[in-house]
């Protein structure tokens, strides 16, 4: 008989952490992004909802604001969640990268997958969630949700100066590009070397393992998991809401 001792797929645990530190400018003065009301409920809350429908996850870290995880914690108490997902808020750090490493510090010894996801994805759906969990289950040790691009890209010449015209140095090939998306999903021991050797600035976790020459693979995202960043973005989440409630009658 096999003497190995690793947890077979369904006893692999899946936790989640969601940096929600942020302040989110271009959303326009006042609360932090992930705190702002969508439908009247806290978009943070959304995106924690939007984890936990996944049966396979169960624990979400929330990373706080530094000054403001009793907040947040509050925020949580308040708000109906999935009895079956337990819930944890830490203080974050002064960037992003520094929040998603206190968030992995903060976990248990007993997950194997870790999915990292963007506070301001209110709206992902689960099967989304459960296609990266899947993914990362099968093998993988990166894998983010991704969208193919429905305009041309041009690569250009950043102006020096405000407002300047941008000449075009490239037109890459869409075929081959994609919008990512979250959550991302990663094996646990791979995202923590990861943040411990990987200093420079990074937009997101997948790069940081991209950078420790480990292959990141992608599976098929969803239009509904764009990411909340300026005030028609808002509009659009609403009407998504608002389509929701009626399909499903609530």
């Amino acid at each position: 008989m096999s003497d190995d001792s690793r947890p077979s797929r369904a006893e692999v645990r899946t936790a989640v952490v969601i940096p929600a530190a942020g302040r989110g400018v271009r959303l326009g003065p006042g609360a932090p992004k992930a705190l702002r009301a969508l439908n009247g409920t806290p978009m943070l809350i959304h995106a924690v909802r939007a984890m936990a429908a996944s049966r396979a996850v169960s624990l979400v870290v929330v990373v706080a604001p530094p000054d403001g995880a009793a907040e947040v914690k509050s925020l949580l108490d308040a708000h109906a969640l999935p009895e079956r997902t337990d819930f944890l808020v830490v203080p974050g750090g002064e960037e992003r990268q520094d929040s998603v490493k206190l968030g992995l510090d903060a976990l248990p010894p007993d997950y194997d997958i870790v999915l990292v996801h963007d506070a301001a994805r209110p709206l992902v759906p689960v099967d989304t969630v459960d296609a990266v969990i899947e993914a990362v289950r099968e093998g993988a040790t990166a894998v983010v949700p991704a969208l193919p691009l429905a305009d041309t890209v041009k690569e250009v010449e950043p102006a020096t100066v405000p407002g300047d015209p941008e000449p075009v140095v490239a037109t890459p090939e869409r075929a081959r590009l994609r919008a990512v998306q979250t959550p991302q999903g990663f094996d646990r021991a791979t995202l923590i070397r990861a943040h411990e050797t990987v200093t420079g600035n990074v937009t997101d976790d997948a790069s940081m393992i991209e950078q420790l020459g480990e292959t990141v693979v992608v599976v098929p995202g969803h239009e509904e998991a764009f990411k909340v960043t300026r005030p028609l973005d808002l509009v659009l989440a609403e009407a998504v809401l608002a389509r929701r409630r009626l399909n499903d009658g609530f």
